[in-house]
């Protein structure tokens, strides 16, 4: 039950949708910043995202995997990671570059992409010494865009409409302990997955959480 729990976790917190939620989360805390009244408004730039950052990476992860040059989707062994990594580099990369000073792209996304480029070279770098979680990496650098968004740019609360049951004003601080609480949740999943150690856990939520505040004090 646990085991299957985990995977469930750690697939619906999968290291490529970050950048995805990073979006979504800031577009329902404050979408006037990208020009709109709510999320729905921006569901061909959600897509977009998604595509670049999710899609297009995995999909050159199954080409590798067809032609034998992984032996699995969930690469489990570091140096079949390398390919990946640098794929990957490259869509974020090129994100970030079409992303800066575009005036229709808010500077917290662009801060965030940012971050999560800078993180995601940082681990392919400590994967050539040792198999850093790409999980722990994902979440760190969600909840440092946490922080730098209560923080540096400040919204106390925001409101969602959940229809018939009515509005709902959330606090970004609830927010932030979420997802601190979501961060803790998927790190448990990948020990009991028994997929990283504890180290190497705790050294991808640094790397995660350090690089959006090197990509704040880049773009800041």
């Amino acid at each position: 039950m646990l085991h299957s729990l985990a995977k469930i976790v750690s697939f619906v917190f999968h290291p490529l949708l970050i950048v995805t939620y990073m979006l979504v989360l800031l577009l329902l805390v404050n979408p006037y910043q990208f020009g709109v009244y709510s999320i729905a408004e921006q569901w061909k730039f959600v897509l977009l995202v998604f595509l670049s950052t999710f899609i297009m990476p995995a999909f050159a992860v199954f080409m590798m995997k067809s032609l034998n040059m992984v032996k699995s989707m969930q690469l489990h062994d570091r140096h079949e990671r390398i390919g990946p990594y640098i794929i990957t580099g490259i869509f974020y990369l090129w994100m970030f570059i079409n992303f800066k000073g575009n005036p229709l792209i808010p500077k917290p996304f662009t801060i965030a992409m940012l971050g999560a480029t800078i993180a995601l070279f940082t681990a392919f770098f400590f994967n050539n010494f040792t198999k850093i979680s790409a999980h722990a990496v994902g979440m760190g650098g969600l909840a440092g865009m946490a922080v730098i968004n209560t923080v540096y740019f400040n919204f106390d609360t925001f409101t969602l409409n959940f229809g018939f049951l009515g509005l709902f004003e959330v606090s970004t601080n609830f927010v932030l302990m979420a997802v601190v609480i979501l961060a803790g949740f998927v790190c448990t999943s990948r020990l009991l997955l028994r997929e990283h150690s504890e180290r190497q856990l705790y050294g991808g939520l640094a790397v995660g959480f350090a690089a959006q505040f090197v990509a704040l004090a880049f773009m800041y």
